[in-house]
């Protein structure tokens, strides 16, 4: 699955993104609009990672749905 399609589906997708990053609020969700750039930004926030790390962990993810 590449982004494109996450972003085009974020209505189905967000359960599976907050299945994986528990700490994100729905408001964070909501923040995020299927934008690959404002997940990382969230996710950075919430989990204080580096974005290198974020990047990695989104990039399992999408290999993985």
């Amino acid at each position: 699955m590449n982004w494109d399609q996450v972003e085009g589906n974020w209505m189905q997708m967000k359960g599976k993104v907050k299945e994986t990053w528990g700490d994100l609020t729905d408001s964070d969700i909501k923040k995020v609009e299927g934008k690959r750039d404002k997940l990382a930004g969230v996710l950075q926030e919430r989990y204080g990672k580096k974005k290198e790390e974020i990047e990695k962990e989104i990039d399992g993810w999408l290999n993985r749905h």
